[in-house]
C-alpha cells in the first residue's frame, strides 16, 4: 500500500506539473487564471477536510496520551529525566527549524497573492497578541466554540484539564477513557482516508501553481527540499555530538546499528515501521530493557524532532511565500503552540500537516500555503521520519547513562526466539 501511494504521489506531482506548464505555455494569462480557479475546487475541498479532523483529533489523541502518563510518573526518576530531555531536543529541534528557515529563505522569492477571501485576515494582525488578549484567549468560555472555530490552543487547554482529570481518578473513569480512546482510534481512521484524497490535492496544487507561475517556481520547491535537509542534517550533527558527549565515544557505534531502522524509516516514512529493530539495537548494543522499552515507546509519542523541525520550518515558509512577516512574539507563542500540539498527534497519518494546518488557523495564515507544501510532503516525511529514529535513539542511550543502565555487550545474553519465532531479551 506504501509504494503504490508512493507510486501515485510521484504520478500526481509529474502529472501536475506537465499539465500546468501546458497551461501556461499555450494559454492566455487570464484563461491560465481560470483552469487554475477550477483546480481550485479540488484544493478547497482538501483543505475543508483537513480542517474538519483537527479539533476532535487534537482532543481525542492529547486526553488519551495525558491519561495515561500516570504510567510514566510512577517510574519517577526515569520519567523525570526523560521528559526533561525529550523537551530538550524539542526546543532544539524547532528553533533550529526557525533559525534556518530565517537564514536560508527559501520562500522569499514566490511572493504569491494572498487569497481573496483570506486577503485582509491573512495580514497577521500583530494587535491580537497583546498579552492580556493571548493570555485570557487561553480558556475556552465553550468548548463547543472552540471547536467550531478551530481554536486550538483552546482545545489544548480543554484537553490537558479533562486529560488530567482522568489520570488523577481513582479508576482512570474506564468508560470515559475508553471512549476517548475508540474516538481517538476513529479519527486516525477518519485521518488515514482524508490523506488517500492526497494524490488529487496534489495534482490540483502544482497545476495552478506552475499555470500561473510558470515552471520557474520548481525553483521554489527546491530550495525548500534542500534548505529543510540541510538543517536536518545540522540536527543529526548536534544529536550525535550530544550522545557522545554525555555517552561516549562507543555511542557512535549505537549510531552504526540504527542506520538500518533508520533507512527503513526513511524508505517507508514511517518512524513506527523501525520500531522493532530500533528496540533490538538498542539492547544488542547494550542499554537495559527496562530503560529501552521504556524511553522508546514514549518517545515516539513525546521525542519526534524531526517532525517538529518541520513543523516551524514549513509554517515560516508558507508566511515567506505570501510576504507575511510574523513578530518575534509571534514566533515565540508559535514554538510553544508546536510544542504543545506536536506532543498529540503520535501515529497520525501526515501528523505534521494536521499540527501545520492547526498552527495556520491560530495565526491566520493562508490555508492555500499547505497545498504548495503538499506537493513535496512525502519526499520530506521520509527525512523527518528518518530523523525521529536516530533522535529517540540517542534519548534512550542518553537517559540509559544517567540511569546507569549501559550494560557491556560482552555480558549481554544473545536474544532468544520463542516457538512463535518472537525475538526476546534480558
Amino acid at each position: 500500500m506504501n509504494r503504490l501511494f508512493t507510486i501515485l504521489l510521484i504520478a500526481a506531482m509529474v502529472l501536475g506539473i506537465g499539465v500546468g506548464w501546458g497551461v501556461n505555455q499555450f494559454a492566455s494569462p487570464e484563461e491560465a487564471k481560470t483552469v487554475a480557479a477550477n483546480l481550485s475546487i479540488i484544493t478547497d475541498v482538501f483543505l475543508r477536510l483537513i480542517k474538519m479532523i483537527i479539533a476532535p483529533l487534537v482532543f481525542a489523541t492529547l486526553v488519551a496520551g495525558i491519561a495515561h502518563m500516570e504510567d510514566a510518573a510512577s517510574v519517577g526518576r526515569v520519567g523525570a529525566k526523560t521528559m526533561f530531555w525529550f523537551i530538550s531536543a524539542s526546543i532544539v529541534s524547532l528553533t533550529i527549524g526557525l533559525i534556518m528557515v530565517h537564514l536560508l529563505q527559501p520562500g522569499a522569492n514566490l511572493n504569491l497573492e494572498l487569497p481573496p477571501p483570506d486577503a485582509v485576515a491573512a495580514g497577521v494582525d500583530s494587535s491580537k497578541f497583546t498579552l492580556k488578549d493571548f493570555i485570557t484567549h487561553l480558556v475556552p468560555r465553550s468548548i463547543f466554540e472552540a471547536m467550531a472555530n478551530n481554536e486550538i490552543l483552546q482545545i489544548v487547554v480543554f484537553s490537558i484539564f479533562v486529560g488530567t482529570a482522568i489520570s488523577a481518578t481513582e479508576d482512570k473513569a474506564p468508560q470515559i477513557l475508553g471512549l476517548v480512546e475508540q474516538a481517538a482510534t476513529i479519527m486516525l481512521k477518519v485521518t488515514g482516508y482524508v490523506m488517500r484524497t492526497a494524490p488529487l490535492a496534489i495534482f490540483a496544487a502544482l497545476a495552478s501553481t506552475v499555470a500561473t507561475q510558470g515552471i520557474e517556481v520548481l525553483g521554489t520547491y527546491f530550495a525548500f527540499v534542500g534548505g529543510f535537509y540541510l538543517s536536518l542534517g545540522i540536527l543529526w550533527v548536534l544529536l550525535i555530538a550530544a550522545v557522545v558527549l554525555i555517552v561516549g565515544r562507543r555511542a557512535l557505534k549505537l549510531i552504526a546499528l540504527v542506520r538500518q531502522p533508520a533507512l527503513l524509516a526513511f524508505s517507508t516514512a514511517s518512524s513506527e515501521a523501525a520500531y522493532p529493530r530500533t528496540l533490538e539495537a538498542l539492547q544488542s548494543w547494550g542499554i537495559s530493557r527496562r530503560v529501552a522499552s521504556f524511553v522508546l515507546p514514549l518517545g515516539y509519542s513525546f521525542n519526534l524532532d524531526g517532525s517538529m523541525m518541520y513543523c516551524t520550518f514549513a509554517t515560516l515558509f508558507i508566511a515567506q511565500i505570501y510576504g507575511i512577516e510574523m513578530t518575534v512574539a509571534q514566533q515565540i507563542t508559535m514554538l510553544a503552540l508546536l510544542m504543545i500540539t506536536s506532543k498529540g498527534m503520535a501515529g497520525v497519518p501526515r501528523a505534521s500537516l494536521v499540527v501545520i494546518a492547526a498552527t495556520l488557523s491560530f495565526f491566520n495564515l493562508p490555508e492555500a500555503g499547505l497545498i504548495i507544501i503538499l506537493a513535496v510532503d512525502h519526499l520530506l516525511d521520509m527525512g523527518r521520519s528518518a530523523t525521529n529514529v536516530i533522535g529517540n535513539t540517542v534519548a534512550s542511550a542518553v537517559v540509559a547513562k544517567w540511569e546507569n543502565q549501559i550494560q557491556d555487550p560482552d555480558q549481554i545474553p544473545p536474544p532468544t526466539k520463542d516457538a512463535a519465532g518472537v525475538t526476546g531479551g534480558v
